[in-house]
């Protein structure tokens, strides 16, 4: 079995996902010794009762954001038997995966191999995003690498780490995004080691991975700016 575990967050209240989930998820219990979400109490009950088909250790939460969903993911998966984790946005794991699994299934036998893993998207990846993304986390990711003193990309809504990594996480995770505050907490307070590989399947695709509110161009922009703020505030504050 494997020593790695997947902790993932959900808030579908379409059930957009309900296909992607009945396609993948024999093929993420073969990647996974262990897998957990947390759903937020909007999401799709039809969703919902499709996990419950699966091998997935579920816990429904009150929609808080995803920072608080996150936490709340990390703490579930501490209550496991994993020595290793991997956490990835639901929707960013369903386009790895159906896109790019033996991608996923290789970078996963390379987890216990580091303390804290920054995944995050190559060149190409990236530049699949929207514009306004691409863009404002372009200075979100300069930042962070400033503060890391090594090239990264932040914002791409997957890390994988050790059990100890999970536990500092678990005591000092309080920030309004964790996209940055995770690797400084690892980086800064426990002073573990922080590494980064890109990959090609944390790509972007409007169907999966759009946001689905319909806002105007400027509002998206202002959306993705504050976002980043907050990011980088995040690297620049903590643990010091």
């Amino acid at each position: 079995m494997s020593k790695i575990a997947l902790l993932t967050i959900t808030h579908d209240p379409k059930g957009k996902n309900i296909n992607l989930l009945k396609k993948l998820h024999k093929e993420f219990e073969k990647i996974y010794g262990e897998l957990f979400i947390t759903i937020s109490d909007e999401t799709s009950y039809e969703l919902v009762k499709e996990f419950e088909n699966t091998n997935f250790k579920i816990k429904i939460i009150p929609k808080k954001g995803a920072a608080e969903a996150r936490r709340a993911v990390v703490s579930f998966g501490l209550t496991g038997t994993s020595k290793y984790y991997h956490y990835c946005d639901f929707d960013r794991l369903l386009t790895w995966g159906n896109n790019h699994l033996d991608e996923l299934k290789n970078i996963m036998n390379l987890v216990p191999n580091y303390d804290y893993l920054i995944l995050g998207r190559t060149e190409r990846a990236f530049h699949t995003h929207p514009k306004a993304w691409v863009e404002t986390e372009k200075i979100t990711n300069t930042i962070c690498s400033l503060e890391l003193n090594k090239e990264v990309d932040i914002t791409a809504g997957s890390c994988a780490f050790s059990e100890e990594c999970a536990k500092y996480i678990n005591k000092y995770s309080k920030d309004k995004m964790t996209d940055s505050e995770w690797s400084m907490i690892i980086y800064r307070i426990a002073k573990l080691g922080v590494d980064f590989l890109a990959v090609e399947g944390l790509e972007y695709q409007e169907v999966i991975n759009g946001v689905g509110k319909v806002v105007s161009e400027a509002e998206e922009w202002f959306i993705r700016l504050k976002l980043s703020n907050i990011i980088s505030e995040s690297a620049l504050k903590t643990g010091k």
